[in-house]
């Protein structure tokens, strides 16, 4: 084999190396968690009638897309300030997070499971999911 050849399966080798960690990095941002939930709209429905004391709903967006529009009773904690407000929260309570699409919320979550809340859920979609209950 020519030199040029052995430097040219290196590098191949090399981008493979550098693509299955990109892959890797990717799925673990867009996979939930070990241990954390997922939540359909109409779960949420259901735990916020009848669990609604035994709650603590999380809105990781910025304050200025929260204060256009929220899910009544979420708390607004930015996902940037996560990780310094979760001593503030019960452990032993259920945890449900939200975010425009389900992505921040999934991250927030993981960060919430490394500081102790065990019960941690996100709503799948995210506010783009959301819909009001029926009354």
């Amino acid at each position: 084999m020519r030199k040029g050849g052995k430097e040219i399966m290196i590098y191949d080798l090399l981008l493979l190396g550098i693509s299955l960690l990109f892959v890797g990095f990717i799925f673990k941002k867009i996979l939930p968690g070990r241990g954390v939930g997922q939540m359909e709209t109409e779960e949420l429905h259901k735990e916020m009638k009848d669990n609604k004391d035994n709650l603590q709903l999380i809105d990781v967006r910025q304050p200025e897309k929260y204060a256009q529009y929220h899910i009544h009773g979420f708390r607004n904690i930015p996902l940037k300030y996560i990780r310094k407000q979760a001593k503030e929260l019960d452990p032993e309570k259920k945890t449900i997070v939200v975010c425009r699409t389900g992505q921040q919320s999934n991250e927030a979550c993981k960060r919430l499971k490394n500081r102790g809340i065990k019960d941690i859920h996100f709503l799948r979609r995210g506010m783009s999911g959301w819909e009001p209950p029926s009354l």
